[in-house]
């Protein structure tokens, strides 16, 4: 028996920001998305070319608050062929909320709070 990771759940505030960030800071595009009948949810899925992988983004209409995501010890990581292009887009976009030179990685925080890790290629 195998099994293949395919993809992963966001909750978000506001769908078309989230897009947004995501598409600039990642170059992430929706591949597909589902909508409730009645309007109570939209999902969207999101990836490039570079993996099967997708990132789900889930929007619930009955949910506008900010999401409790605890205390950011999870993660999604992203490994990059430009480490110094990604960091000083990232930079520019004012979204690194965490930088370990150490360990040669840092995270970018998107709109509803999640981290991400941006690892180099090595």
């Amino acid at each position: 028996m195998t099994f293949k990771m395919i993809h992963e759940n966001y909750n978000v505030t506001d769908l078309e920001k989230s897009l947004a960030f995501y598409a600039e800071a990642l170059g992430l595009k929706e591949k597909r998305r589902s909508a409730a009948a009645d309007g109570s949810f939209i999902i969207v899925y999101l990836g490039n070319e570079s993996s099967e992988f997708e990132l789900e983004l889930t929007w619930l209409r009955d949910h506008p608050q900010k999401y409790d995501i605890g205390e950011e010890e999870f993660h999604l990581a992203f490994r990059t062929d430009d480490f110094e292009a990604a960091h000083k887009k990232h930079e520019q976009m004012g979204c690194i909320c965490f930088e370990n030179p150490a360990m040669g990685i840092y995270f970018i925080q998107d709109p509803d709070g999640y981290w991400l890790e941006i690892i180099p290629t090595r």
